[in-house]
């Protein structure tokens, strides 16, 4: 269960970005991605400290991510083993899925 004050904030730069989330029980975690030029964001990297580990952060940046990609009509390229692994137990997402 994630912790009451967990927030997620994204921060984009030049090559893509990154969810950063962010409570006071300990250090950040995070899900990186890469914008390729036709425009399908790749997920190069996910992160939760192994203190944090286990409460679905890492899921929650996920979802935050998919949320973003389709208020902004994106794709994304699941790199990350995770992330296909969630990509292949959810259907619902497959309209997202870029190879």
């Amino acid at each position: 269960m994630a912790p009451a004050d967990w927030t997620i904030d994204r921060e984009i730069d030049r090559d893509g970005g990154r969810w950063v989330g962010r409570t006071a029980e300990g250090p950040e975690s995070e899900m990186r991605y890469r914008v390729r030029p036709d425009g399908v964001w790749s997920i190069t990297h996910t992160f939760v400290p192994p203190a944090l580990e286990g409460r679905g952060l890492a899921r929650a940046l996920l979802d935050r991510a998919i949320a973003d990609a389709r208020a902004e009509g994106a794709r994304i390229e699941p790199l990350r083993s995770y992330v296909r692994a969630v990509f292949q137990r959810t259907p619902e997402w497959a309209d997202l899925l870029a190879r």
